[in-house]
């Protein structure tokens, strides 16, 4: 694939081991799951759902914009919850992000996954174009 093209950003986390923040092929990007992680401390943020759902987010919004695009863009999430007890604070702020007035939401799965890296909460990554 000659058309396959890393994308990082030190505005989010470093990954560390053999993958990419981000993949462009053609128009499309492809996100690595970002966790809420403080790309200048690499800690996971103080707090629960909510704080981490907005570095999460805050992340993913990094990742996009050094490959020249918006949370606008995004076309398709998947989250990954520790708790679906979780599901609802972590939606009302991916509202806030990812289906403000006037933009089309992204297509989305929602799982509850047995453990995160980290012990984190949530974990989101998307395809964007």
């Amino acid at each position: 694939m000659s058309n396959k093209t890393a994308i990082a950003t030190p505005d989010a986390p470093a990954a560390i081991g053999p993958y990419s923040q981000a993949i462009r092929i053609g128009d499309l990007l492809f996100t690595s799951g970002q966790i809420g992680l403080d790309p200048k401390t690499g800690e996971v943020v103080a707090g629960g759902i909510e704080e981490q759902t907005v570095r999460v987010l805050e992340n993913l919004k990094a990742v996009l914009a050094e490959a020249g695009l918006g949370l606008e863009n995004v076309i398709k999430t998947t989250v990954f919850l520790q708790s679906m007890s979780d599901f609802a604070a972590m939606n009302a702020i991916y509202a806030t992000y990812l289906a403000p007035e006037g933009v089309v939401p992204p297509a989305r799965s929602t799982v509850a996954v047995a453990g995160l890296p980290k012990g984190v909460l949530v974990e989101i990554e998307c395809i964007a174009k």
